[in-house]
């Protein structure tokens, strides 16, 4: 199941304590625009010269997730993957399983039908999160012109 949080399109102050390699992981957020899974991040960091250990990286994940300031989604093999979102309004996502790109999309029958089960069935402060994974029209049109490959 995907779980989402959403986070705005400044780069926020992490919450905990305020180290410069915490700083780095958020930059590097701000910098990528599909979901990043930690260890991507982390060789991110690496490759631009930022001495960032992995369980940092996962610790700040964590808590700007926690803090609402990202969107978490798990992957079909169970990863967590993050990214900043452009809007902190309720939204869900369109995600290309081949090159991880995100569209953020809204769905009000969706926001509908999820009230509507919810209470048929007596449940309130009810949250839901959808994630639609597919494959974008860049990986479709490279797949059709390399003769079906991916």
């Amino acid at each position: 199941m995907a779980t989402a949080g959403s986070g705005g399109t400044s780069t926020a102050p992490v919450r905990g304590r305020s180290t410069r390699q915490r700083a780095a992981v958020a930059a590097a957020l701000d910098e990528v625009d599909e979901f990043r899974s930690a260890q991507e991040l982390h060789d991110v960091l690496k490759h631009r010269g930022d001495s960032v250990g992995l369980t940092t990286v996962y610790r700040t994940l964590q808590s700007l997730a926690d803090a609402g300031e990202v969107d978490v989604l798990r992957t079909d093999e169970g990863e967590a993957v993050y990214r900043r979102c452009s809007t902190d309004d309720h939204h869900h996502h369109l995600v290309c399983r081949g090159c991880g790109k995100a569209v953020e999309v809204e769905g009000p029958a969706v926001e509908t039908w999820a009230d509507q089960i919810a209470a048929e069935h007596g449940f309130v402060d009810v949250a839901h999160t959808i994630e639609i994974f597919g494959t974008c029209g860049d990986c479709a049109a490279k797949a059709a012109a390399g003769g079906g490959r991916r």
